[in-house]
């Protein structure tokens, strides 16, 4: 029984190249599109976490002093002078205010609108298909 040697070597015609290389960068910018969504969406949830705290301190600096603003300096008027007890309690609270501020001042610092991972991927991408070309 003769085995007949015969080579194919078919070679991917040059449209049948490029019509792959099209269909990879398709399906590269749609997963780097869903992959920004998703950074995005990341960065938005940091973003609402520090609103809430913006939201959160004020009132409780606003009323929580109200309400121990008049006692504590009345407390204090027993030993000190009106406007000496005013000055303490205002010196506290604004204390106060500042170290929530600060607070949601460093989570507010924490949230970054650029989705870096994606800007680096795409970055790897260009580069990739240029050495393609």
């Amino acid at each position: 029984m003769a085995v007949d040697n015969v080579q194919t070597d078919a070679q991917p015609s040059m449209a049948s190249l490029v019509s792959g290389i099209i269909n990879d960068a398709q399906q590269l910018i749609r997963q780097e599109v869903m992959l920004a969504r998703r950074e995005m969406q990341e960065e938005l949830n940091k973003a609402k976490a520090a609103v809430i705290s913006f939201g959160m301190a004020i009132p409780f600096a606003v009323f929580g002093a109200l309400m121990l603003c008049f006692a504590i300096v009345y407390l204090l008027g027993l030993a000190l002078p009106l406007w000496a007890s005013y000055l303490i309690v205002a010196g506290v609270l604004l204390g106060t205010g500042v170290a929530l501020f600060l607070v949601a001042k460093n989570k507010m610092d924490k949230v970054s609108l650029v989705p870096r991972q994606t800007v680096e991927t795409m970055k790897e991408n260009v580069q990739w298909i240029k050495n393609q070309t």
